[in-house]
């Protein structure tokens, strides 16, 4: 995919992850549309992209996922990548987290990216793309993170399953799988405290490596055992 003029929806573009994402494609040469839930960091993070469009959305609520993709690629003239850059974490055991929580993390981790997806899959034209951040927990499932891991896993097997099907449409899908990020995404659990982690990677080398990743038409965007990005041209 050519970056430059490229008409690219960040959705969880108020994150830090996402923020970085935008920035990147954006000084490439991308025309950018954000997407998040609280209307003021989404107009903070608009701030500095001036006449950029912006979508709000649920991401507990799929229809307002699909209503996003269909705004921004109204005000774009259609759309040419979506990638899903947020996503809720919790601690604790199997028997600690809950039914509840569970469900809550399916929600927005799996459902809800898979809901832009379904919407953007309507829209997109070969040579397009779909990307979406799941992590390592979705290739090594963590104790202590159980439901959280099984959410990111159910996204990579999603991911695995609509690249088959969208080549044929001429559509790439792109699973961004990143180890632990300095991102504060951590601290905010909806469950639970986090346990001691590794120090976290800079976000901005992600963002750098998923913007080539992009250009390059690759299938899996990881990180090494030292914590650098490593693209591949083709997913495992």
């Amino acid at each position: 995919m050519e970056l430059s003029g490229a008409r690219v929806l960040v959705a969880g573009a108020t994150g830090v992850l996402g923020g970085a994402i935008t920035a990147e494609i954006v000084g490439r040469g991308a025309r950018a549309a954000l997407a998040g839930r609280d209307p003021s960091r989404l107009a903070a993070a608009a701030h500095a992209y001036p006449g950029v469009p912006t979508a709000r959305f649920d991401a507990y609520d799929p229809g307002s996922c699909a209503k996003a993709v269909e705004q921004v690629s109204a005000a774009l003239g259609g759309l040419d990548a979506v990638v899903v850059a947020f996503g809720t974490v919790a601690f604790g055991t199997a028997g600690e987290v809950g039914d509840e929580v569970a469900e809550h993390l399916m929600a927005v981790n799996h459902l809800a990216p898979a809901a832009f997806f379904r919407a953007a899959l309507d829209v997109l034209e070969p040579g397009s793309a779909i990307a979406a951040v799941t992590g390592v927990v979705a290739e090594r499932p963590q104790k202590g993170m159980a439901d959280y891991s099984a959410s990111k896993a159910a996204l990579r097997a999603w991911l695995d399953a609509v690249r088959r099907e969208a080549r044929t449409a001429g559509v790439g899908v792109l699973e961004i799988r990143p180890g632990h990020l300095h991102t504060g995404f951590a601290d905010r659990p909806v469950a639970g405290a986090a346990p001691p982690l590794p120090q976290g990677g800079d976000p901005r080398h992600v963002a750098t490596a998923v913007a080539d990743a992009l250009a390059a038409d690759a299938e899996l965007l990881r990180t090494d055992p030292a914590g650098m990005p490593v693209i591949e041209r083709r997913a495992r």
